[in-house]
Order: C-alpha cells, then structure tokens, then sequence
C-alpha cells in the first residue's frame, strides 16, 4: 500500500489541519537556511501529532549530536538526512535509535550514478529520491522517472521532487514495489511551510483510492 509523505510543515494551525487528513508522515525541517523551517515553538507540537502518523525530522548535514537531542525531544519517528551524510553517519544513528526510520535523501539526474547506494544500504531503511537542485530539496522539479530503471538495489524508496496534482495518473502506472511512499511539499503550498490541505485532500483521492 503506497504511503503519502507532506513534507515541510511549519505554522501550528495548518499542522493540525493537515494532521486532520491523516497522511502516513509529517515531516519538519530543522535547516536553518530553508524557508520552510519549523520555529522552535511550533516543534514542540510535534509530540502531540496523533501516533498514527510518523513525524519525520528532516537535517542536513547537522551535527550528529543535535540531530540525537531532537529525535529524544520530540520523539520523532523518522529521520531524513539531505545532505551529504556518510554510511557511518547513518548507521550509528540506527544503532542509537533502532525504532527510528533512517531515510537517505538522494538528488537525482539523468547522470546519477545507483552503485553509490550501496554502502547505505545496511545503514537506511528507506531511500528518498528527489530532483538534484544546488538547494537541499523544496525545489518544485521533477526528474526523470525513467532513470530509476537503473536502480537495480531491493531497498524501497520515497519518490519525491515536484510532485503535483497532474501526476496522479501517471504515479498510479508506476509499476514498482519497491516504491514505497511519495513525499509531497511545494507543489501543495499557499506560501513556504503553508499547506494547502484541500489540495492534498483532493491528491490523496485521486492517488490513493483507500482513503
């Protein structure tokens, strides 16, 4: 069963209003250089999210030990790491956190070379790939789907980068089982961080005929 990921939530209200939708992960953004980054306040509303729903942290290239204090803090139930972050990295934090789901990120483009995953591969439980931008995601672009023929690893993945309403149809002819969620963000936006959650709403009916 395909997983929705909204990635990038920020104000309190539209939290809960999203939260309402029920996706299967919220995810926040501890990067103080992106527009979409959550205020120390609206993190602590983190721990609140009905349990049902997996809370995501999102880092690049933080220091190990900030990202261990937030994962305690705020008990998440996810991190994501889009930077730069080594196999060592991501390992010992599974080590640390053996409940926590470590997802690598990954820009990709038509030049993107797959056999550089492996040494994550006993180190991550999930793979994010997303369109290589100079920022670190949130860039509204698609990639190339057709490059993920060559991706010949058993370890599922999110699908992320510019997903919008018009992929529906073209999402649910993906035939991949190891694609696991999509994680959508700026397309869904009013303004940076600010969801709209009709649009979602009406994404998760035309992509997920379950909910």
């Amino acid at each position: 069963m395909l997983k929705l990921k909204v990635c990038g939530m920020r104000l309190a209200a539209n939290i809960a209003a999203v939260a309402e939708l029920q996706p299967d992960y919220l995810g926040f953004i501890f990067y103080d250089k992106s527009p979409r980054l959550i205020s120390e306040v609206s993190a602590e509303l983190i721990k609140y999210i009905p349990a049902e729903i997996k809370t995501v942290g999102v880092f690049v290239n933080e220091d190990l030990e900030k990202v261990k204090e937030r994962v305690s803090s705020l008990k998440l139930k996810a991190v994501q790491l889009h930077g730069s972050e080594s196999p060592g990295y991501c390992a010992e934090l599974k080590s640390i956190f053996p409940a926590v789901e470590v997802i690598k990120a990954f820009g990709i483009d038509e030049d993107f070379d797959f056999s550089s995953l492996a040494p994550y591969l006993e180190a991550v439980d999930f793979f994010l790939f997303d369109t290589k931008t100079k920022a670190h995601g949130g860039s509204g672009k698609t990639f190339d789907w057709s490059v993920l023929d060559r991706y010949t690893y058993p370890k599922p993945y999110f699908l992320s980068g510019g997903i919008d309403l018009e992929h529906a149809t073209a999402i649910k002819n993906i035939n991949d089982e190891r694609l696991y969620a999509l994680d959508i963000n700026s397309r869904f936006e009013i303004e940076p961080g600010l969801k709209d959650a009709a649009k979602i709403k009406e994404f998760m009916t035309s992509c997920f005929n379950q909910r």
